[in-house]
């Protein structure tokens, strides 16, 4: 409003995969705008077009899709179809998941800053540790040496809390709000195989990671797992709200009709502007281009890592990376007010970051636009190192 520009490592909180206002996106959001918003009680084009486009791009054995609105939307469809679909109703989540703001949602979340202060929550819901290997809760040194110790300790938390009604376990991609944690090689494939030998179904939460955001269409595709229900949002829509759940027959087909419906999901307008951001992301490569200039935003940061003891670690897939400030890497202490400062420092010269993230709120969160060019990386990534001195000057 006053003039100014600014590179984004924002994209809305990782809405907007296409960037801002992108032609070919304003352009069908504007013709669909002049034939129809919504239409729930009948089959309109452009939800079929939606169903029928997300199923062909994800993995064969995904053979459905459910259109709702929001991430939390996707959720809690998801949490009911698993109850629905298996004879038990318990549901494991990890500590520092984020998977929405509505009550089921949040229960199946352990994020405390999401959930406290509002009573009780969903019955049911078991939580784990997540392999935050840089912070590990078990107090390991590291993936190569501790055996997933993790995944052992599931078990023990199942065997103490469990009723033996277990349904389904929960889990995001890469924990975003916890700080864009990254499961370590393995870990995904021994939970896929752990929930198998269980009986039980697999969510996966791909709101924040799908449609080329880690340098894959699906992030589900690094590990080659196969979760029965994925829910989507955020960059599907890439501005305008939609969400979805892809998921097998199996699960699906258990739901009677009626019983799930969502007055919004699915309108002409949000498919529209999806099917949109789904044509751009294909047509210009950008999965690919989020790929190559995520690696060299991570050999960047690599290297300041190696300058600057106050970058503690550095993590991330594609275009989400994150990059956890401590006082000292000896200590790893948190350095949640020099985060804070830095990304001030960085909006000073015209880059513009998401507020400090993770459990002790001293990440930085990483996350341009998939359209973003190599040109404006190598910028933004200056524009960081300078707002790193420049913080630690005045520290």
């Amino acid at each position: 409003m006053d003039g100014n520009e600014f590179l984004d490592w924002c994209s809305g909180v990782l809405v907007t995969n296409v960037g801002h206002c992108h032609p070919h996106y304003v352009e069908q959001i504007k013709a669909q705008a002049e034939k129809l918003y919504n239409c729930y009680d009948f089959l309109s084009t452009p939800r079929a077009d939606l169903a029928e486009k997300l199923v062909q791009i994800s993995p064969d054995y995904l053979d459905k899709a459910f259109l709702v609105t929001t991430g939390s939307d996707a959720t809690e469809a998801a949490i009911r179809m698993v109850r629905r679909a298996h004879e038990g109703w318990e549901i494991i989540g990890f500590h520092g998941a984020f998977h929405g703001r509505t009550l089921g949602a949040a229960s199946v979340g352990a994020s405390l800053g999401v959930h406290a202060g509002y009573g009780p929550l969903v019955p049911g819901c078991i939580h784990s540790p997540f392999p935050y290997c840089y912070r590990c809760p078990l107090g390991c040194a590291g993936p190569d040496v501790c055996g997933f110790q993790c995944l052992e300790y599931l078990d023990w938390v199942v065997s103490q809390e469990s009723c033996g009604e277990l349904c389904a376990v929960m889990t995001e991609s890469y924990q975003g709000g916890a700080g864009s944690i990254i499961p370590p090689p393995g870990w995904f494939e021994q939970l896929d195989q752990w929930r198998k030998d269980r009986g039980i179904f697999f969510i996966l939460d791909e709101v924040q990671s799908s449609f080329g955001r880690t340098g894959k269409m699906f992030a589900m595709e690094h590990w080659g797992i196969q979760p029965d229900l994925v829910t989507l949002g955020k960059g599907l829509g890439s501005g305008v709200p939609c969400a979805a759940v892809l998921g097998t027959s199996e699960v699906m087909d258990a739901l009677p009709p009626g019983s799930m419906g969502s007055t919004f999901g699915g309108n002409p307008l949000s498919c529209a502007a999806a099917l949109a951001s789904i044509a751009i992301i294909e047509r210009e490569n950008l999965v690919e281009n989020s790929a190559r200039l995520g690696q060299i935003m991570m050999d960047a940061f690599n290297e300041m890592k190696d300058k600057y003891e106050q970058l503690g670690d550095v993590r991330g897939m594609g275009l989400v990376l994150g990059l956890e400030m401590v006082e000292a890497v000896q200590s790893k202490a948190p350095a949640k007010e020099l985060a804070g400062e830095i990304i001030h420092q960085a909006y000073l010269r015209g880059l513009a970051c998401i507020a400090p993230i993770g459990m002790l709120g001293n990440v930085i969160r990483v996350a341009p636009p998939l359209v973003v060019t190599e040109e404006q990386v190598n910028e933004s990534l200056d524009i960081f190192e300078a707002s790193l001195k420049a913080a630690l000057a005045g520290a």
